[in-house]
């Protein structure tokens, strides 16, 4: 199995850089994880709806650009359905059958766009709330780990 998450702007700060780290060694044991990140683009102060929406459409083109061929697409986005840890377990191993690769994908400031979302098998939401981007990252990174933890029947903190 192998993982990648495709996420738009680049990690910058040390702690959060050491925390992507510390899971993808982790993760080592169950499958290559991979992260691509895509340069965000500088959002003018001020912009107008037409401009993040031409800024979001410029960054998800790069997205679906490095997008594997053959891989199962998650979009992690505010109207995907959430699941449980439990759940992702589940749907992870689903895929597994038919993929050897799933691609989390992690939109910039502006998410992701429609066209984006479209080519996505499955959309992912882990809380109505909105998340720092790169802090999602950590996140995704966790319950990916969780998730191979409870695949494999390890214990695993609650």
């Amino acid at each position: 199995m192998r993982f990648t998450v495709l996420c738009v702007g680049k990690m910058k700060e040390k702690y959060l850089l050491e925390a992507c780290d510390e899971y993808i060694k982790r993760l080592s044991r169950f499958a290559k994880t991979d992260i691509i990140e895509i340069a965000d683009e500088k959002i003018p102060d001020k912009a107008s709806e037409k401009q993040e929406n031409q800024i979001k459409e410029r960054e998800s083109a790069a997205v679906l650009a490095k997008i594997p061929s053959g891989s199962f697409v998650v979009a992690l986005c505010i109207e995907g359905g959430m699941m449980s840890s439990e759940k992702l377990a589940q749907t992870i191993e689903k895929v597994a059958m038919q993929y050897s690769h799933i691609v989390f994908l992690i939109g910039g400031s502006l998410g992701l766009s429609d066209s984006v979302k479209r080519r996505a098998d499955l959309q992912l939401s882990f809380s109505p709330m909105t998340f720092p981007h790169r802090i999602m990252r950590v996140i995704l990174l966790e319950q990916i780990y969780r998730a191979c933890k409870i695949n494999a029947n390890e214990a695993y903190h609650k």
